[in-house]
């Protein structure tokens, strides 16, 4: 994965997670919210039906009161009439009450005339639960509630029902009566349709809002991209054009440098040997003053061209170090332009990479030049140190300054010595740092520890 990549996985995938984060919470509340109101609905719906249930028990024991407490264990007519009054005690189409003795013999059973006189003690709804036996028990333990599966008259169908059973003891009959509770589920049944389609709906909303700000977020990436892109290109291209010029600006010097300085010396030498040959041809007494003239020519020739050789890589950089190397290049400076410079490098201590020791020795010599062409000073210094494993660099001088701004922008070419001077430290995670005023110029280089040399490098002597 490249950066570009990178920076659009760094935007867009917080902003997915964020998103799909809140979704789940807004999501993950609203169906505890809402499945606790169906919770609290489905049980104030079951409490409403038990008290249902009690209220129907006691208007038919209100109904038989009187019949019952006359009678005595063996009342036939009385247990007859009973059964009459519970017969006619319907409450629509599935209401009604049901009567078995304690050993699960049917005596009233409204709806299903197939029930009385059989005995149904075993008889278990679909789920095996031995209903008239648990309804006998609920009975003699003085009445209570119990839920079983039962069809149900008005369709046929198996549903769940909800009963209240109670004893007649001297007879040894159980009371009971029940409601479907099939109208409560389908109530909860529906409550949580809604939850579902709530939680589309939600689902939805977000959708509609985090689909666009992602494609809105990535098409923004992409601009910045794309942009970013641009620029660095045009900056490419830029930099490429300034080193191809540079470098024929350095072959056009080179070029300077051999025709005005080695090749005009040699010419002289080989004026001075000619000389030589012919008073030495015709025997003259000045022969040796003319290979003294031609020596002198050619030693001039020789530190002409270590003169361009050290310009173009100083040997001392690669043998003594940084430290020698400025030392170097100020006395040569000194004594070419007669500008005194001074060099203070003893707390100069770190080590560093040949390629960054080369990028302050570079920036040094272009402040030189600077120093000689354009400042009118009269003085300068160097200062070389060294703070917490990062080295420093500090390039004065006592000339008339510049304005930076200025010269940038003059021309198309305008301080490229100084653009060469910070890009050679930006290649190293550095900076250099321009201060210019009418009473003088600095530069301060930094470099940071990375610049350092590894341990089991190169040392470079300081």
């Amino acid at each position: 994965m490249n950066l570009r990549h990178q920076i659009i996985a760094l935007t867009v995938i917080p902003l997915v997670i964020a998103i799909l984060t809140v979704t789940a919470f807004i999501t993950w509340q609203s169906a505890t919210l809402v499945g606790s109101s169906i919770g609290t609905f489905e049980r104030n719906m079951l409490k409403a039906k038990e008290t249902e249930l009690l209220n129907l028990t006691n208007l038919a024991l209100s109904a038989i009161q009187s019949t019952y407490d006359a009678a005595g264990p063996d009342d036939e007519a009385a247990k007859e009439k009973v059964r009459e009054i519970l017969t006619s005690l319907d409450y629509g189409k599935d209401g009604y009450f049901f009567v078995y003795d304690y050993d699960g013999k049917n005596i009233v059973h409204p709806r299903q005339a197939f029930r009385p006189g059989r005995n149904w003690l075993d008889l278990v709804d679909p789920d095996g639960d031995p209903v008239i036996a648990n309804l006998i028990e609920k009975a003699k333990e003085g009445g209570g509630l119990h839920q079983y599966k039962w069809q149900k008259p008005s369709s046929g169908e198996m549903a769940d029902k909800l009963s209240f059973a109670v004893g007649l003891d001297k007879w040894q009959w159980m009371l009971g009566t029940g409601v479907y509770l099939d109208d409560v589920f389908a109530q909860t049944a529906a409550a949580k349709a809604d939850l579902r389609a709530n939680i589309r709906k939600t689902f939805m909303v977000v959708a509609l809002i985090a689909v666009p700000s992602v494609l809105l977020v990535f098409a923004a990436c992409m601009l910045v991209t794309l942009r970013e892109r641009r620029m660095a290109d045009g900056k490419l291209k830029e930099l490429t054009k300034r080193i191809i010029d540079t470098q024929e600006q350095e072959r056009a010097r080179l070029a300077r440098e051999l025709h005005d300085g080695i090749s005009q010396n040699l010419v002289g030498v080989r004026y001075a040997i000619d000389l030589a040959s012919r008073k030495v041809r015709s025997k003259s007494d000045d022969a040796s003053g003319a290979i003294d003239r031609g020596a002198e020519a050619l030693n001039g020739a020789i530190k002409e061209v270590r003169r361009l050789s050290h310009d173009l890589r100083p040997r001392a950089l690669d043998d003594l170090g940084l430290a020698a190397a400025l030392q170097a290049l100020l006395a040569a400076f000194t004594e070419r332009t007669g500008i005194d410079m001074s060099l203070d490098a003893t707390p100069f201590r770190g080590n560093l990479k040949p390629e960054a020791a080369t990028a302050l020795y570079r920036v040094a010599q272009e402040a030189l030049h600077n120093i000689e062409k354009h400042s009118g000073a009269t003085a300068g210094s160097i200062r070389v140190w060294t703070v917490r494993g990062r080295v420093r660099m500090i390039i004065a001088d006592n000339g008339l300054g510049f304005d930076h701004g200025a010269v940038s922008q003059a021309s198309p070419t305008g301080g490229l010595g100084l653009r060469n001077m910070q890009e050679r430290m930006a290649h190293f995670g550095g900076v250099l740092l321009i201060n210019s005023t009418s009473e003088g110029t600095t530069l301060t280089a930094m470099l940071p520890k990375s610049a350092g040399a590894k341990p089991d490098g190169a040392k470079e002597a300081a």
